[in-house]
């Protein structure tokens, strides 16, 4: 295995920010399983940061770091004290999003329909690097609608650049502003890795991490050899026992010794903690891991065990033990 000389680079390996998905109980499995990957937030708006429960938003394990906090909001002042929250609770970056194509986005002015306004995005990266001390980068498609034009998207990355952002991570699709949904908007309009390899091409620069479809080791070392960053979202979270290799394939590092049996051990050691300092429920936390046994003999029954709501009054740790139980065989 060869490691190119950016294995150094915070952004070589993340997994990406998904709603209802990567909350802190899911990050702090992660982090379980590489200690170098960066994990982001799911998106919080200002709005929720400004006018709603602070803690519940950015509360973290102090395990989870490398961490990022992903914005979403198109006011620069907003975004500007939101960045110093996320700098006075320990955040790693400050994100903002500018590639979330759905339409409850759009009706607050932000995510994807962002790139249409680049001078707008960067004043909110200026405000943003004027008001604290992390970095400030951003997430964004390749262009907007049907339109393939290479110059819409450089455009933009060079017109926010300029304002103080040095980090670009690109989700090599474009964003379908109507007519899709959001999980649509994720697999119909068309890969075009090209485009993201481009502006590194034309950026030297600036760190420039590829999203998008990725899944395997060739995969990402094909994309790394053009790039300096891949993010995984959704085969990461369906398959997290890939992260137990990312260390080793994509940062040098010595193999891990963990296994799954150990890393399920260790979540429910989180959980019990979880339960006795915040009253959370396993069950709130056991969702986040049931594809770590994929592929292997069992898996399903251990996944059912785990996501059955009639065992929801046991403690984790019995659930563990049921859900380790091999059926008898049937007697021929």
């Amino acid at each position: 295995m060869t490691v190119s000389s950016n294995s150094c680079s915070p952004w070589r390996m993340s997994v990406a920010p998904m709603l209802d998905w990567t909350d802190r109980h899911c990050r702090y499995f992660h982090r379980l399983l590489s200690r170098r990957a960066l994990l982001y937030t799911e998106m919080v708006t200002t709005g929720a940061l400004l006018h709603g429960d602070v803690p519940r938003h950015l509360r973290f394990d102090a395990a989870e770091h490398p961490l990022a906090l992903q914005l979403g909001g198109s006011e620069p002042q907003d975004l500007a004290r939101c960045a110093r929250l996320a700098q006075d609770w320990g955040y790693d970056e400050v994100n903002l999003n500018c590639g979330c194509p759905s339409e409850r986005v759009q009706r607050g002015a932000f995510g994807a329909c962002l790139m249409h306004e680049p001078r707008l995005v960067a004043d909110c990266v200026k405000a943003m690097v004027d008001a604290a001390a992390l970095p400030v980068t951003v997430k964004h498609r390749i262009g907007i609608d049907r339109t393939e034009d290479y110059a819409f998207v450089r455009d933009f990355v060079g017109t926010v650049a300029d304002a103080g952002c040095r980090v670009f991570i690109v989700h090599a699709r474009n964003a379908w502003l109507k007519g899709l949904s959001p999980k649509e908007n994720r697999e119909i309009p068309p890969l075009r890795y090209d485009v993201v390899a481009r502006l590194k091409q034309d950026f030297p620069q600036l760190t420039i991490a590829i999203n998008g479809g990725l899944a395997g080791d060739a995969a990402v070392h094909e994309q790394l050899a053009l790039v300096d960053g891949v993010m995984v979202g959704r085969e990461a979270y369906h398959n997290p026992w890939w992260l137990a290799r990312w260390d080793e394939q994509f940062f040098g590092a010595q193999p891990s010794a963990l296994t799954r049996e150990q890393a399920e051990e260790l979540l429910v050691d989180y959980m019990e903690r979880q339960a006795a300092a915040y009253g959370t429920h396993w069950y709130a936390i056991a969702r986040h891991m049931l594809g770590l046994r994929a592929g292997l003999p069992g898996a399903r029954r251990w996944r059912q065990v785990w996501s059955d709501h009639r065992l929801k009054h046991l403690p984790a740790r019995e659930v563990m033990a049921l859900a380790r139980i091999r059926p008898e065989p049937v007697a021929a």
